[in-house]
């Protein structure tokens, strides 16, 4: 039972011992956004937290840096999936595997899921990986069929759009989005915030 479920970005540059006052404040809205999912997080009272990211390190740590902020306890079990290169669709397959394999009690765990991962890393030209046009265009076409809550959609988009965009989150989403719908939880997507100012795309999402 998943009692908790959204899409964080994980730019290190937020949290304050790396990036500047001025950095965050360019971010304010992705912090402001991310700050808000701590009360949610600590209202579903989950017994086990699952974390899917790209990367081991600052794609877990800077999610539960402002997520977990107003647990009661930090003792919580938590387990972190690493994504790979397989397709979103087989990202999509894991996430059905990995909830019906977490334990569960007689009355039912009650879970979170925090899928980490950043957008296209191609919306400027002074930006990480430059400017490409499919850069802002799979961001706009990814948050408008999350919103429409097509799936087919976003697990069929094409693999050489989604290249040339320089996305990293696009296979944690859907690791999720999987869960989901092995879980059969009602989700509904609410976008907290988008941002991308130092021409990375920063996507806050509460889906349940």
């Amino acid at each position: 039972m998943l009692s908790f479920a959204c899409l964080s970005p994980h730019p290190p540059i937020i949290l304050p011992n790396i990036g500047s006052p001025e950095d965050r404040e360019k971010v304010k809205s992705t912090v402001i956004a991310l700050e808000s999912l701590a009360a949610k997080l600590a209202a579903a009272k989950p017994e086990i937290i699952v974390i899917s990211s790209p990367h081991p390190d600052w794609g877990v740590e800077v999610p539960l840096y402002f997520l977990t902020k107003e647990l009661k306890t930090k003792n919580i079990k938590l387990k972190t999936y690493l994504t790979g290169f397989e397709s979103p669709k087989k990202h999509f397959e894991k996430g059905k595997e990995i909830i019906r394999s977490l334990p569960r009690s007689a009355s039912g765990r009650r879970g979170a899921w925090i899928a980490s991962g950043d957008m296209s890393h191609r919306l400027k030209e002074d930006g990480p990986y430059g400017l490409h046009p499919s850069g802002p265009k799979f961001d706009k076409k990814f948050i408008e069929l999350l919103k429409k809550k097509d799936i087919r959609g976003i697990l069929n988009l094409d693999p050489d759009f989604v290249e040339e965009a320089g996305e990293c989150g696009l296979r944690s989403f859907c690791m999720l989005l999987g869960a989901l719908e092995a879980a059969k939880v009602s989700w509904k997507p609410k976008i907290l915030s988008y941002e991308g100012p130092f021409g990375v795309g920063y996507l806050v999402v509460r889906l349940v």
